[in-house]
């Protein structure tokens, strides 16, 4: 992306920080236009790695980051409704079992990158979150992980879901109670916006001075559930912005991807398939004895315990005629019980050098 060199020298940063932006959306909108589930996201990210392997790109600066996070902590938050908190209840046993699955794939997929590609630990647990996008690059961030073979393996966990996943559901037990599309979510008023990113903010600085790992988006969480889940603000943020957070976590975490060598941007691709195949192993294993203890077709509970993103399970449940309560529920207790835990999990784990490769 050459700029040239007489502007000065914020105006050429900018520049450079604005044509990434740019080739982020070009991605983004490129897969809404072929209708992918989590097409701003995916996309921005493919893109962006893309151009990240032929030419290095830069980091996005801290104020960009940070405001991200700020709005991805809303985002987060505004799904903590107090009728989606009333759905989660309803199927006690199966939401312990996904509890426990969480663990199991995180364990297992990060023991797996630990030990065979000899990754630190926070590097390998922060690759094998099961979702939480927002929550993983910015508790790396803070950590000095290497984001960008994190972003490459939870980049291609996306995009292998969403393209396989309905023909492994399919496979194995043909789909189960067809239902329509959800209500829309109704986007919320302009006082109560304001009100939510005023929170978010705030409770972001306060977690920043108390020097909690990942402050923004875990303050920004933590305000918009309590807000939603009380009760005193209702709807999401506009479609507007939440579009543009998912163009800039794609531009941020794909833009990483140039600071690989492309030797090991080649070493990733087996790395990345036996991550995900260890994933979907521990999450299908699970998903069994939860689809018998609540009741519902083991398709169902494939879409409700898949390592992916919840937009991107979503969408490919309502696509399939899945029931949207069940994994809806299930998907909004894996996105919250990340988002907030995520900077706990990794929080206390030092910083570490990667073990010498064999």
């Amino acid at each position: 992306m050459p700029v040239p060199n007489f502007l000065p020298y914020r105006l050429r940063t900018l520049s450079r920080e604005a044509a990434l932006i740019a080739c982020a959306a070009g991605g983004g909108g490129l897969f809404a236009l072929l209708d992918i589930p989590a097409a701003w996201l995916s996309g921005s990210m493919l893109l962006v790695s893309i151009i990240g392997v032929i030419r290095p790109l830069p980091d996005l600066r801290k104020p960009w980051f940070d405001s991200t996070m700020v709005m991805s902590g809303a985002l987060i938050g505004s799904s903590a409704t107090p009728e989606a908190l009333a759905a989660t209840a309803r199927y006690p046993g199966s939401l312990f079992i996904l509890v426990v699955a969480l663990a199991a794939i995180m364990l297992a997929t990060g023991a797996y990158l630990r030990f065979v590609a000899r990754w630190s630990w926070i590097d390998s647990l922060l690759a094998a979150a099961p979702g939480a996008l927002s929550a993983v690059i910015s508790v790396a961030q803070d950590k000095g992980a290497n984001i960008g073979r994190i972003a490459a393996i939870q980049l291609f966990r996306i995009l292998v879901l969403v393209a396989v996943l309905p023909s492994i559901m399919k496979l194995s037990s043909g789909g189960g109670g067809a239902v329509g599309a959800p209500p829309p979510l109704p986007v919320i008023s302009l006082p109560d916006m304001v009100l939510v990113l005023g929170c978010a903010l705030a409770t972001g600085l306060i977690f920043d001075r108390l020097r909690v790992t990942a402050p923004y988006i875990l303050g920004a969480t933590l305000a918009s559930a309590v807000l939603h889940g009380a009760g005193i603000v209702h709807g999401t943020l506009p479609p507007e912005i939440a579009t543009a957070v998912m163009v800039m976590l794609g531009a941020a975490m794909g833009g990483r991807v140039s600071n690989l060598k492309r030797n090991e941007i080649a070493a990733l691709f087996p790395l990345a398939i036996g991550g995900f195949v260890v994933s979907m192993l521990v999450a299908f294993a699970f998903a069994w004895p939860a689809a018998w203890l609540a009741g519902v077709p083991y398709a169902s509970a494939m879409a409700a315990f898949a390592p992916g993103g919840l937009e991107a399970m979503a969408m490919l449940a309502f696509a399939m005629g899945l029931d949207p309560l069940y994994v809806g529920a299930h998907h909004l207790a894996r996105f919250m019980l990340l988002g907030l835990s995520m900077p706990f999990i990794v929080g206390w784990i030092k910083p570490e050098k990667p073990p010498p490769e064999n």
